[in-house]
């Protein structure tokens, strides 16, 4: 898959340094309002802030509109400093596995609520008191979902107080799978997960054969992949990045049974009102909400 390299620049012309403060505000600042442009991920620089977004989802019309709201927000500068301005410039970003070291090295064991332990081939599990919680075992080969990051961790959580038992779950976007394997692990009748990336799709496989699961069904494509899958879910797990969530839901929700829940995160809490607001129109109510270092969960189900 193929990436753009966006490169924010934020500078003053009267070509003095730009304050850390005010740096730093704008870096919090322009990921929010330049999201529409499809990003997936932001990174600090020096000078500003890069961005990544994958080419055939990047809108530049959106980048510029999202700059132009910033300038409204620009904080005043000082006479001497001049007006403060943010320039970009696009490249294509360097095609490689930009996990390679971090798989070479693996992730030390997490624990999650103290039920479930996360864990790579590399790393020994450590010891634990009895009774055992529940262990997982993933094998990242460029696919998002260890435990580490913060919607991963709290969409675990959320599995580990379910019931789960006979139910049928659609993991989608499912990196290395880790949401389908604890939600088999945890009860799950079955599992249907799907990615866009076929590596990703082939981790889930990997992952599910590691930790002897043979109850999960994993698809190549995107939420269109769903026209040829038969029935309907009881739970429905989406660790997606915002916009993708908000195409996407309507034709999630065609797939879910009455009554069913859905579990979104992948978004920061200042998009959870979006999300809310689009799961509203689609019919369906909230039941929970969760936040860790500003990512948000949020939890509905169908009437």
């Amino acid at each position: 898959m193929k990436y753009f390299e966006v490169e924010f620049t934020i500078a003053n012309r009267a070509g003095s340094p730009v304050d850390a403060d005010t740096l730093q505000l704008l870096r919090d600042l322009l990921p929010s309002l330049v999201a529409e442009a499809g990003f997936e991920s932001f990174e600090d620089t020096p000078q500003g802030l890069r961005g990544f977004v994958q080419t055939d989802s990047f809108d530049e019309t959106a980048l510029k509109e999202g700059l132009q709201q910033l300038s409204g927000l620009m904080p005043a500068a000082s006479p001497d400093e001049g007006t403060l301005s943010v320039s970009y410039t696009v490249a294509d970003a360097e095609d490689k596995n930009w996990n390679a070291d971090w798989e070479r090295e693996g992730f030390e064991p997490i624990c999650i609520d103290n039920r479930c332990i996360i864990h790579d081939t590399l790393h020994p599990l450590p010891f634990v008191a009895q009774p055992s919680p529940l262990t997982i075992c993933i094998d990242a080969r460029q696919a998002f979902g260890t435990g580490n990051h913060e919607t991963t961790r709290m969409i675990v959580g959320r599995l580990l107080n379910l019931d789960l038992q006979g139910k049928r779950v659609l993991d989608c976007g499912c990196g290395t799978g880790i949401l389908s394997i604890v939600a088999a692990k945890c009860g799950a009748k079955e599992a249907v997960a799907y990615d866009i990336d076929e590596w990703s799709a082939d981790n889930t496989r990997h992952n599910a054969e590691l930790n002897q699961v043979d109850n999960i069904e994993v698809l190549l494509g995107d939420v269109h992949v769903l026209s040829h899958v038969s029935g309907v879910f009881d739970v429905v797990l989406a660790n997606i990045n915002r916009n993708i969530l908000l195409q996407d839901m309507p034709l999630m929700k065609e797939v879910m049974a009455h009554g069913a829940r859905i579990i979104l995160s992948g978004f920061y809490v200042d998009d959870g009102l979006m999300i809310a607001e689009k799961a509203g129109e689609l019919g369906m109510r909230l039941l929970k909400t969760s936040s860790d270092n500003n990512w948000c969960m949020l939890e509905f189900c169908t009437e």
